[in-house]
Parts: C-alpha cells; structure tokens; sequence
C-alpha cells in the first residue's frame, strides 16, 4: 500500500513509518518539525530513518537514503494547499494521521495552537482524504478525552464529553469531525485513544524522559498529586502493533448500531473508535521505582499537586481491540523502561 504518515519527527510516527517500511509499504511521511520539543530529536529521528535535515526545505519532498520507499516532507497541517496538492498527487490508499500540537499542560498557556494544529489541521486531512479516494483515514485521539469520567476501566462506550483541557477538547473535536465525514462521505475513519505511550526515542516532555534525565544528573523529580497517580503506561511496540492492524483492518458501518441507545464507538457509517492501551494501570511511584531500578540511582522526590488539566488515573478497556483486530498490547513496565534507558544511554551519554 501507499500510505501517508503524519507526524514521522514524532515518536510514534518514526516508529510506525519503519514498521511499514519493513513490510514492503510505500509511505510518505509528513511532519512541520515544530518547536515544542528539542527539535535535535525529531531530525535525529528522520536522520535515522535516511532523511537528510540538511535537504529538509518546507514543501519539498526527500527521499531517504535507507528506505527506497519512504519520502519525507515538511509541511504545516494547517497549509490547505500544500495538503491538496500531495494528496492530489500522491494518491494514497490509506492515511495515518499522528502529527497534532500534543501536550496537555501546553495547552494551558498556548491555546491557539491545538486550535490551528488539532482543529485547521484536522479539516484539512478530511477534506483531502474525501476529495482523494482515500481507503481509510486512522488518526490519533486520546485518553485525555475521558475527561471527568471516574468509571474504570475507561470504555469506548463511556461518555466523554466533560474534557478538562483544550487538548483533550481538540482531540474529542477530531472524533466528531471524522463521523461527520464517515456519515456524509461514505469515509472509512478509526480513532485510536491512546493511553501514555512510551519508550526508545519518546518525547522529552514526558515522565518518562524527565524522571530519567533528572534522576541521573541528580536533581529532584516533581512527582504530582503527591505521587497518587495511576497511568496505563503503554509500551511503543505495543502501540504500532495496533496501529499497523488498524490500518489494515477499515471499519464498515456497525449494522446492530442503533440510535435509541447509541454506542459511541460505531455507527452505521464507516466509523470506529478503539482504545489503545496496557489495560493494566500503574501507579506513579510503582513507575519510579522502575526508572530506579534500571538506572540503578534513587530518585530524589519534590512531591506536588496535581496539575490543572492533568486526571489521577487511566485504565484502558480494550476488548473491543481483541475482539475485533486479535490483539492486546502486554509489555511489561519493566521490560519497557529498561528498553528506554538502554536508549537513552545510547542516544544521550555515549
């Protein structure tokens, strides 16, 4: 297939777009390399992937030294013309769409840019999508959009409409958007909640990243809500498993879909939404205690409040994820967070 990546500077992308590739898929990836996170790691990313920063110019298409099917190009979610014109002549069979101003605390203080990156953007790879023959259009949502909810573990068939950031709202905004275009258009889309990835070349902004950084140059960590969090922390093989068989699999309409009791989840268009997680929550300090032990340090602990737009648990329910695509992701947390440190080793002190 030829499939279009969004996000490929970014952490799933860049392993979603080398998961295709080794199995023969055509992929263009698609990122604008913004700077919210060191943008050292997102060209290292590329880099790794064959992608000359170098030759890296907005708008012109790079084709990778190491992968004869992968081409890259920059380009904003928010240049309707310039997403027009790829789709017009690229003519993808699927899309998976990941790039998205990320963050839930950002989101606090920079508002305008989830509206332009999550919601602009977001129409824009719709209206190409329907306007392209597009076979199937997956993109990231979150667990974020849970919001308020307290019933765990959270389902699909949960009401998620009481966010409680910007980031989360975008990301609910997305999950309606694509219905709308499911239900008019006759276009296959799949919404993927994510619950905390995490891993080899994960983002700086995350736990993970930080407690690590900070634990080995001796500074205090900030653990928020005094450390009564519970996350269902997601190993990164686990989720491009998923996303692969999403991409495979196109939701049809949900023919028992019925509207006097309407299951959030489907629809009779062609219109599915799925939990992506460990469906097994961790609790914070269980977590640091991991990072401890694969750094072989002990971590020295600022103990804080929780954070505004930040929840105190998740807990994915997947069974629709089993049931329908055979697959359950399972990586233990340790085994994960070796895996991370092994890389930032790597990456960072060698």
């Amino acid at each position: 297939m030829k499939i279009l990546i969004t996000g490929t500077a970014g952490f799933i992308g860049f392993h979603l777009a080398q998961k295709l590739l080794d199995r023969g898929d055509e992929v263009v990836g698609l990122d604008s390399i913004n700077d919210y996170y060191d943008v050292t790691l997102k060209y290292s990313r590329l880099e790794n992937t064959g992608i000359d920063r170098l030759l890296a110019e907005p708008g012109e298409i790079i084709q990778s030294t190491s992968h004869p099917r992968y081409r890259f190009v920059q380009m904003n979610l928010e240049d309707r013309d310039g997403i027009n014109r790829l789709f017009t002549r690229e003519k993808f069979d699927k899309v998976c769409h990941l790039a998205a101003q990320a963050g839930v605390r950002y989101s606090i203080t920079n508002p305008h840019a989830y509206i332009e990156s999550n919601i602009v953007g977001f129409i824009n790879i719709l209206e190409a999508c329907r306007h392209n023959q597009v076979q199937h259009l997956a993109y990231a949502s979150s667990s974020s959009v849970y919001g308020l909810n307290q019933t765990m573990p959270f389902s699909t068939a949960h009401n998620v409409d009481h966010p409680v950031s910007l980031y989360a709202a975008s990301k609910k905004s997305n999950e309606l958007m694509a219905h709308t275009y499911s239900h008019l258009y006759n276009l296959p889309t799949t919404g993927l909640r994510f619950f905390t990835v995490y891993g080899p070349w994960g983002r700086p902004d995350m736990a993970l990243f930080l407690f690590t950084q900070a634990i080995l140059e001796g500074r205090p960590i900030d653990v928020f809500n005094h450390g009564n969090m519970k996350r269902d922390f997601t190993y990164i093989d686990d989720i491009v498993e998923g996303v692969t068989r999403v991409i495979d699999n196109s939701p049809e309409g949900n023919e028992q879909w019925n509207g006097t009791h309407p299951d959030p989840a489907s629809s009779p268009a062609p219109y599915k939404i799925y939990n992506i997680g460990n469906s097994s929550p961790v609790k914070l300090m269980d977590f640091i205690l991991a990072i401890e032990k694969a750094l072989g340090k002990t971590a020295k602990m600022n103990m804080m409040p929780i954070q505004p737009g930040d929840v105190p648990a998740t807990w994915a329910n997947v069974d629709d994820l089993v049931e329908n695509l055979g697959y359950r992701p399972g990586t233990d947390i340790q085994k994960g967070v070796n895996a991370f440190v092994e890389w930032y080793r790597a990456y960072y002190l060698v």
